[in-house]
């Protein structure tokens, strides 16, 4: 099968008192009365009541999302709190993060963080409380040339480096196709060169990339095909690293692809570059990332 090479545009790659009232009497009270509650045994531990259970079922996690104020980090918070999760999600300016999600309840915390700050603060961000992490940092253009690597490549680095002192064993990556375009023969491709001039944005997040693969963190690295602000159309197509040249997607639908991966086995240690096609067929999360072999 041959694939066609198409060249993508620039500008696209880029969670009642009870009052206990004590009755004294004069009188012998009756023995008090217990529901018969059927233990359950779990593995590995004792026995708990199917009471205790659903108490401990109820237990929201809670996901560490950096980024969380950007276009597609936004819609990856409001999903994951759409799933019940509970959500730290990472700023820098808090006043625009409490802008941007005014309208959300105590199942979001925001925390003042800077990736770029090294490993120790991210250690203090992220706590003990979180259970994953999900990146969707990207830099903003400017007049520093630095920036991009800064957030980029050291930036994932210093978070990746911050779940490895804490303790944290899942982490997902926003990347995009293209990252390893050199080896691939796209070092002629006009968003390759574009994106590389301003501060080697592909190679940065390649590096990066390769650094997650070794920390021995379960992760999965998520390569988007050209991003869409519009709503989903078409049904999710996902393939092997290094194959994808064209396409667009939704962020909502990275966003969704993100979130449905924390949890499937099948994304575990995996790289996949994703697009949405109005003639893919639907398949299920498990079918689409079950295709793609682990390198």
């Amino acid at each position: 099968m041959i694939r066609r090479t198409c060249y993508l545009s620039a500008r696209h790659l880029h969670h009642h008192h009870h009052h206990c009232s004590l009755l004294f009497s004069t009188t012998s009270p009756e023995p008090p009365k217990f529901h018969s509650l059927k233990p359950i045994k779990m593995e590995g531990a004792n026995e708990i009541t199917r009471e205790a259970k659903e108490n401990v079922n109820q237990t929201k996690r809670k996901i560490f999302v950096a980024g969380a104020t950007g276009r597609t980090g936004k819609s990856i918070v409001e999903q994951l709190l759409a799933k019940g999760f509970e959500v730290k999600a990472a700023v820098r300016d808090l006043a625009k993060a409490r802008a941007t999600f005014s309208k959300h309840g105590p199942s979001l915390q925001m925390v003042v963080a800077d990736v770029t700050e090294g490993s120790d603060k991210l250690v203090q961000a992220i706590g003990d409380d979180s259970e994953a992490v999900i990146c969707a940092t990207g830099f903003r253009p400017g007049f520093n040339v630095f920036a991009p690597w800064k957030v980029e490549n050291l930036g994932t680095v210093n978070l990746v480096e911050a779940c490895r002192k804490l303790g944290v064993q899942r982490f997902i990556l926003i990347s995009s196709i293209l990252v390893n375009g050199a080896a691939m023969g796209q070092m002629l491709n006009p968003a390759y060169l574009y994106l590389n001039i301003f501060g080697l944005i592909l190679v940065a997040k390649h590096k990066a990339e390769n650094h997650i693969r070794k920390s021995g963190i379960n992760y999965t690295i998520i390569r988007p095909a050209a991003l869409k602000n519009e709503p989903p159309s078409g049904n999710l197509v996902v393939e092997p690293e290094d194959t994808l040249y064209d396409g667009t997607i939704s962020r909502d639908l990275v966003a969704e692809v993100a979130v449905e991966a924390l949890d499937l086995p099948e994304a575990s240690y995996k790289v996949v570059e994703i697009l949405s096609r109005a003639d893919a067929p639907k398949r299920t999360y498990e079918d689409l990332f079950g295709s793609i072999k682990q390198k």
